[in-house]
Order: structure tokens, then sequence, then C-alpha cells
């Protein structure tokens, strides 16, 4: 199959489908850059290591390389997303649901910016893509339930792993500091945590740049015949087009998101902030390198939330906790029933 980017522009000029779901696809990777890449940097920002549309541009660089060199050196994530469905062999109509899917993400995705609470497209991609197979195959048999076990691993990874992560090196960094002076650690710590900050946004761009690929890529193989990506490999010109958008999504803001993660939920200090983003990013890398798709969000959030309780749990704003929870557990419910209730009116409809 001919994945040459003249060849692609070609096909989107002549395909209206086609062009309309990478029009959304590439939609969804900027609201990710907008409202989900935030996290990355939001304790580097509260705990006043950088200032926030520096690091923003940071993160967006970050987000960029993390794209290309974590696709160039292991594409699993976005192959495993690919994989989670079966439309049943209708391309034309498979186009039409992952239109639908896609439309979900970003209507999910707004809402939560709106109130300031960080959500997970990660999994709204999987819901809305489950849902609108689901649409199209009248059953849960366009499910690959192989592939899902990997999301629920994830899950799993990106809560307690990130939790756990983030107590233990809280802790280690507090014994190893705990005799020095406080002044001159602060100084180390502020420039450590930038560090931390652009490994975050790397390790984000290298987990959510793929999954988001993997769907574009998805589409393009959808209209040249094949119901999979099996045995296709990313294009660079791909990657590029990819972690620009995302990249471009992130300068553009995220302050909302940024003051929920990072200020309201755990109120911290330069070394806390150091061994949330080490942590975060630690968790993402072992995830991407064992190709399972994890939710950024989660790792990010509960690895402060395990830094917060290294001082103690009431530490914790439990309510900013709650709202992040609560949309946490909607998400599938909530974009699986869009996505279907979208792919249905699109079927309808085209």
């Amino acid at each position: 199959m001919d994945l040459s980017f003249s060849f692609f522009c070609q096909q989107v000029i002549s395909n209206p489908v086609l062009l309309v779901t990478v029009f959304l696809t590439l939609c969804v990777i900027f609201v990710n850059g907008w409202t989900d890449a935030p996290n990355a940097i939001a304790t580097c920002v509260s705990t006043r290591s950088m200032d926030v549309d520096a690091a923003i541009i940071m993160a967006a660089v970050c987000n960029f390389i993390g794209v290309l060199v974590m696709t160039m050196i292991n594409s699993t994530v976005a192959m495993t997303i690919t994989n989670m469905v079966n439309f049943g062999g209708h391309n034309e109509n498979a186009l039409i649901a992952l239109c639908a899917a896609l439309f979900a993400i970003v209507v999910w995705a707004v809402l939560a910016w709106y109130f300031g609470i960080p959500t997970s497209e990660s999994h709204a991609l999987i819901a809305g893509i489950s849902g609108a197979a689901i649409a199209l195959q009248g059953g849960i048999e366009g499910i690959n339930g192989a592939e899902w076990v990997k999301v629920i691993y994830g899950l799993g990874l990106s809560t307690i792993l990130g939790f756990a992560s983030g107590f233990i090196v809280c802790k280690l960094v507090g014994l190893i500091c705990y005799h020095m002076d406080r002044r001159r650690t602060d100084g180390f710590f502020q420039y450590a945590q930038i560090g931390g900050a652009a490994a975050m946004a790397f390790m984000h761009g290298a987990q959510d740049g793929q999954k988001f690929m993997g769907v574009l890529l998805l589409g393009v193989c959808l209209i040249n015949g094949n119901e999979n990506t099996s045995g296709v490999a990313l294009p660079v010109w791909m990657m590029l087009l990819c972690s620009a958008v995302m990249g471009i999504g992130t300068s553009i803001g995220g302050k909302k998101i940024i003051k929920s993660v990072g200020m309201d939920m755990v109120k911290l200090e330069k070394y806390q902030g150091f061994s949330a983003d080490m942590a975060g990013a630690f968790c993402l890398l072992l995830s991407s390198v064992f190709g399972i798709p994890v939710s950024t969000t989660h790792t990010k959030t509960t690895a402060i939330m395990g830094v917060g309780a290294v001082k103690r749990l009431s530490a914790i704003n439990f309510k900013v906790v709650q709202d992040m929870v609560l949309t946490w557990v909607l998400t599938f419910p909530g974009c699986g029933f869009i996505g279907f209730l979208m792919a249905k009116i699109f079927l309808a409809v085209f």
C-alpha cells in the first residue's frame, strides 16, 4: 500500500469521507495537546519553577520530539489501538463510524476542559471507537477482547503504579536531602523540575501521539481496502504531522488544567513537584516500552496524589480528586454512548 505523503494528499482531496476522517483525527490530536498535555507541566508551573508561557512552549517542543522518537523505537502502542475493534469488513461504513467516534472525543474533551477537569483522551478514544464498532456490528462482536485486556492493564498501571511511584520517589528524595540546606536544594530542584517536566512532556507525546497516529493510519488503511493496519509501518510524514498538531494544541493553552492538577489538588514544594514528574515519566516510559496504552492524565495525577500522601493524606484536596475520578469513571460509558449514537446518526444520514 502506497503511504507516501503525495498519494495521501491526492486521496484526501478526492475522497470526502477520508477528508472528514483526517480533519476530525487532527482535531482530536489538537484537543489532546490543548487539554491533556498541560498535565505534564502542571507541577513545574505550580511550584514557580518556570513561567507558564515558557513551560507551555517547552511542553509543545518535547511532545513533538516524544512522538517522533518513541514511534521510531516502538510503535506497539499505536498498533494496539488500531487492532482493538473490528468493523466487519464494511470499509466505507467503518470510516463513517470512525468519524463518529472522533466526534465524540472532541465533544467530551471540550466539555471536560470547560469545567477545568483533566480527562483522558486515551480512554475517550478507546470508548468512542468501541461504541462506534458496536453500532456498526450490532453487538459486541466488533470488540477485540484480547486488546481490551491491555487497556485494563494500562488502567491499573497508570493509577496504582503512578501513586506508588510518586510516594516512593518523594520518600527517597526526602531521605537523601534530609540533612541538606533547604535553600540550596530549592535552587537545585527548580532546574531539576524543569528537566522532569520536559521528560513528562516527552513521554506524553510518546504515549498519546502514538494512539492518535494509529487512528489516522487506520483511516488511510480502510479507504485503501484494508480492514486493519497489520503489517503496515507508520510513515515518517505521519509522525511529523501528528506531533506538530499536538505541539500547536499545547502551545495555545491549557491553563485551566494546569490550575486543577498542579495547584488545586495538592500544594507542592519544588522537590515534591520533581518527584511527581520523575515518577510519572518513569511509569509512561515503562508502559511505552512494553506497548501498553495508558492514560498520561491518570499517571501524572496519581503520581501527584502519591507525593501528597508522603506529607499526609489530608494534604490532598479530595474534592478535586473526586471530580477527576468521576470524570474518569464516566469517560467509558459517556464516550462509548456518544460514539454509538453518532455512528448510528452518521450511518443513517450518509
